[in-house]
């Protein structure tokens, strides 16, 4: 099943193989996520996100970093791209670099990320790795609105597990990976029908400031 054209319409940042990017668009096929991805964009035209929206029909917008003369450059011509589109809200999916804050600016309440931690802890890369070098008991991943700080704009959902005892940082991304496939869809299906939205610094929930994340169950997200 497609989105019809007027369907709530999303944009889609990737830097990599395009695994969220992936379960966004399986659950929009399938019907039951209401968006209709309008386009996949990336800074590397190479990357394995770019060639699934391709071969999906999705259309793409890929620029180099290298040709332009600095970051915010950079950033200004891609975003710049986003009005041939009029997405409703941009995702950013595994799309590694740091956006200049001003570019971000008139997206504000429209575009988030998905992080694979439990924000407030380890912003940045690496996450799996310091979260067995600090000994956690619980690793996991947060969909968070996007603002001028790294990986510290409000956070709206949350999906942890247990850190197993022989766990690496390869197998725990492999076991965190499946749990984010489950949450960015659930809190991108919230957005859509206009369930969630951002008032000033304060996540809503049906109009409601949330005091605390939405977390990730088997049956779905419910209040923290």
């Amino acid at each position: 099943m497609s989105a019809s054209p007027d369907a709530f319409g999303l944009v889609v940042f990737a830097s990599g193989r395009g695994s969220n990017f992936l379960a966004l668009h399986e659950a929009a096929r399938d019907g039951t996520l209401p968006v209709r991805i309008a386009a996949l964009f990336s800074d590397r035209p190479g990357c394995a996100a770019v060639a699934a929206a391709r071969e999906r029909g999705i259309p793409t917008v890929a620029l180099r970093p290298r040709d332009f003369a600095d970051r915010a450059g950079f950033d200004r011509a891609l975003f710049a791209e986003l009005d041939a589109f009029s997405p409703a809200l941009v995702v950013l999916a595994g799309f590694l670099r740091i956006l200049d804050p001003a570019v971000i600016a008139p997206w504000a309440g429209r575009i988030i990320n998905i992080h694979p931690s439990l924000l407030p802890k380890y912003p940045g890369l690496d996450t799996h790795r310091r979260a067995l070098a600090s000994g956690d008991a619980f690793h996991g991943a947060s969909v968070h609105y996007v603002g001028a700080e790294l990986d510290a704009g409000p956070v709206i959902a949350q999906a942890a597990l247990a850190v197993a005892p022989d766990d690496s940082p390869e197998s725990l991304a492999t076991r965190l990976l499946a749990e984010e496939h489950r949450l960015l869809p659930a809190v991108v299906d919230l957005i859509a029908r206009g369930r969630i939205a951002l008032d000033g610094a304060s996540v809503c929930l049906d109009g409601q400031p949330l005091p605390l994340p939405l977390q990730l169950g088997p049956g779905g997200l419910a209040p923290g």
